[in-house]
C-alpha cells in the first residue's frame, strides 16, 4: 500500500509540474495568440448556434400561444353570433 501511495504521489507531482498543461494560450497568458481568436470564435459560434436553437423554440411555443388565443376569440365570436341568431329567430316566430 505505502508503494502504491508513493506511485501516485510522484505521478500526481510530474503531472502537475508538466509545462503542457500550460498549452493553452488563454491560460498561460497570450491571449493574442491564433490559438486563443480561434478558440474565442468557436465559442462564439458555439453560442449562436445553441441560442438561435432555443429562441427558435421560444418563438415556436409564443406562436402556439398566440394562434390558439387568436382561435379563442374566433370561436367565442362565432358562438356569440350563433346565441345572436337563434334569439332573433325566436322572437319572429
Amino acid at each position: 500500500m505505502q508503494r502504491l501511495t508513493t506511485f501516485l504521489a510522484i505521478c500526481f507531482l510530474a503531472v502537475a509540474q508538466s509545462p503542457s498543461l500550460m498549452a493553452c494560450a488563454t491560460c498561460y497568458g497570450q491571449s493574442d495568440s491564433k490559438l486563443a481568436e480561434g478558440m474565442n470564435w468557436g465559442i462564439l459560434t458555439l453560442m449562436v448556434v445553441v441560442y438561435g436553437v432555443l429562441m427558435g423554440i421560444a418563438g415556436f411555443f409564443g406562436y402556439i400561444i398566440y394562434r390558439s388565443h387568436r382561435l379563442s376569440l374566433a370561436a367565442e365570436a362565432q358562438e356569440s353570433a350563433q346565441e345572436s341568431s337563434e334569439s332573433s329567430a325566436d322572437t319572429t316566430h
